[in-house]
């Protein structure tokens, strides 16, 4: 494609009036986030993960498994949402379908940036994927659908901005299919290792994708508000009516996953094993009982719910406070699921164990995951000032 080519798709997809100096001085802000809060991470193929980051050998996985698990299960919610509107023309959520696609892929590029300076070694991850494939391997597994599903947004997108519908798509429906198995292949990575019996079960698949679908939706709501926050305009009816749309999923994915959670933790105390049982305690009345009932319970489930109560969809700033929260505790709940699983000492009970092993993560892991939110923030600004009339246009493929 030449460059006169890309100057005039830009010129039918960028929104000029967005090159204000507040907007651009809060994309250089967001950069600078990324390549600052990105940096803590190589500086750990410098001196060291194991001296950078907290991981221990008793607890390898830390907060930047869970900032990855987070980021890649929101894109899914997007990428899914998006397709499903695609696929069946005419829904409400058309009209903001385009934006969640360009926001999936800016959320699993995020998850990327996080697992790429998390892992010692990500160049012999690219390279052995395709070299040694492991079909047996969740993780392999993982990776490759991931990967697929990426450039499948990537060619879609391209198909939406150029006109090519038909492409566009195709596309976007293998894209959802690779995220949801790549989902379902991350949930797997947890829920086939019987040494973890707070993981292991055929539940946490089915559990992470309906943390898909509530992320998802609550993304949907929060950045379309936020798109038309920085415009300082209101919401056209059709645009509207797709964010409600977005917020009525969010409630019922909301309420399906309260109940997902409160029978998740029941289990253990109805016969399953101790080591769960102990990590279950852990956030109930352990050193994870106040992420638990105040990040994830109150501030990510039950202030949400009220809020939406109190809208009655039909308050955007409320739905999008909800949306926010979501998220907020949705990110807390990847952090819980993560620890719980691998705070409990594998021989407890043995004498000089503790009953629980401790990790807090270091100044570094936080610079990391600032740069995460950098990226999704700066991927935002940017595809608004770029893509928005895209993002606004009011006839979808």
């Amino acid at each position: 494609m030449t460059n006169t080519s890309l100057a005039a798709i830009f010129a039918e997809t960028a929104e000029p009036r967005l090159a204000t100096s507040a907007i651009n001085k809060a994309t250089l802000f967001f950069l600078i986030v990324t390549v600052v809060g990105l940096s803590c991470g190589v500086l750990a193929f410098i001196y060291g993960h194991h001296t950078i980051y907290h991981n221990t050998r008793e607890m390898p996985w830390g907060m930047l498994i869970s900032t990855y698990a987070f980021w890649a299960i929101t894109s899914t919610g997007l990428c899914i949402y998006a397709a499903m509107s695609h696929v069946f023309g005419g829904t409400r959520m058309g009209i903001i379908s385009n934006r969640m696609v360009w926001m999936s892929i800016i959320c699993i590029m995020a998850a990327f940036a996080t697992i790429g300076v998390e892992i010692a070694s990500p160049h012999r991850m690219l390279l052995y994927n395709i070299l040694s494939p492991n079909p047996t391997s969740n993780i392999w597994w993982m990776g490759t659908l991931y990967g697929l599903a990426v450039g499948c947004m990537i060619i879609e997108f391209a198909g939406i901005i150029t006109g090519l519908a038909r492409v566009a798509l195709i596309l976007g429906i293998m894209g959802a299919i690779a995220e949801v198995l790549a989902n379902s292949c991350l949930g797997g990575v947890f829920a086939t290792l019987p040494a973890r019996t707070y993981w292991y079960g055929a539940q946490l698949p089915i559990y992470f994708l309906t943390a898909a679908f509530l992320s998802g939706a609550a993304a949907a709501v929060l950045f379309n508000f936020l798109a038309y926050k920085i415009r300082d305009e209101k919401m056209s009816p059709a645009v509207l009516l797709g964010v409600k749309s977005a917020g009525k999923a969010m409630t019922l994915v909301l309420i399906l996953y309260t109940v997902a959670t409160f029978w998740r933790l029941v289990s253990f105390y109805v016969g399953g094993p101790e080591l769960g049982r102990t990590a279950a305690d852990a956030l109930i009345n352990g050193p994870l009982a106040i992420n638990f009932w105040v990040l994830e319970v109150c501030i990510g489930l039950l202030i949400p719910i009220m809020l939406i109560i109190l809208s009655r969809l039909e308050n955007v700033s409320m739905m999008a406070l909800a949306g926010f929260l979501v998220l907020v505790g949705q990110f807390v709940a990847r952090y819980d699921l993560v620890i719980a699983g691998q705070i409990v000492p594998q021989n407890l009970g043995w004498d000089g164990l503790p009953s629980y092993f401790s990790y807090v993560p270091s100044i570094f892991e936080f610079g990391v995951i600032a740069g995460g939110i950098g990226v999704v923030a700066f991927g935002f600004l940017i595809g608004e000032r770029l893509f928005g009339r895209t993002f606004t246009q009011k006839e979808h493929h």
